[in-house]
């Protein structure tokens, strides 16, 4: 899918779809570049997500940017207003459930965890990435901020598959959330917010990676098949 995307979108970058074009058909891309409709599709709607492009119902997909885009858009909301919220949010957050998790609220993350970490299907890793943060929130005893992680339950699953399939998030991922569950462990309030803050900062920097890369250069020969 990588492969697919980065085809596209340096398509897109030389101006061999200029904004206004239409892509051609999902059928005449997948004969094109050789791949299967599914991985046809996740790249498509990455280009959509970085803002290069746009579904319109039975007409297609059209090009309506050919640079980078300044902020994405996972579901409802923009990665920017998502990383700022999930900054003032899960942070705090962490360091309330250092203080206040049960041991049963210590078992479910650990075997959450230890799932993620045998997990190869990125569909389900994807899934159990925003069943932690919903545990997480579960163990620091307020409602309230449960529900605004449930609230933005599907955005974080969006950016969850972009960042994994895109950037090869999932193994740091891991090693992030185990820092997190530690820190539950010891009851360090210090430690565990300091353990979510590292976690949003490495999605923002591999996010910014993928979608503004600083030196993204487009092919000068014509790789359309192999």
């Amino acid at each position: 899918m990588e492969a697919v995307l980065n085809h596209l979108r340096g398509a897109i970058e030389r101006g061999d779809y200029a904004v206004g074009d239409k892509l051609p058909s999902e059928a005449e891309l997948c004969r094109r570049l050789e791949v299967s409709r599914p991985v046809l599709r996740e790249a498509l709607r990455a280009l959509q997500t970085m803002g290069l492009t746009v579904a319109r119902t039975g007409k297609g997909t059209f090009v309506v940017s050919n640079g980078a885009v300044a902020d994405p858009t996972f579901g409802d909301y923009a990665a920017s207003d998502l990383l700022e919220v999930r900054r003032h949010v899960e942070i705090p957050v962490a360091g309330y459930a250092a203080l206040r998790r049960s041991p049963e609220d210590l078992d479910h993350l650990t075997h959450l965890l230890e799932r993620m970490e045998r997990e190869t299907d990125t569909t389900a890793w994807v899934a159990m990435d925003t069943l932690f943060h919903l545990a997480v929130a579960q163990a620091a005893r307020n409602p309230v901020f449960r529900r605004v992680i449930e609230e933005i339950r599907d955005a974080l699953a969006r950016q969850s598959a972009f960042l994994t399939e895109l950037g090869g998030r999932r193994e740091q991922s891991n090693r992030e959330h185990r820092a997190i569950v530690e820190a539950l462990v010891d009851r360090s309030e210090q430690d565990a917010a300091e353990a979510m803050a590292h976690h949003l900062s490495r999605v923002e920097t591999t996010l910014t990676t993928i979608v503004r890369p600083p030196h993204h250069t487009a092919p000068t020969t014509d790789t359309t098949e192999n």
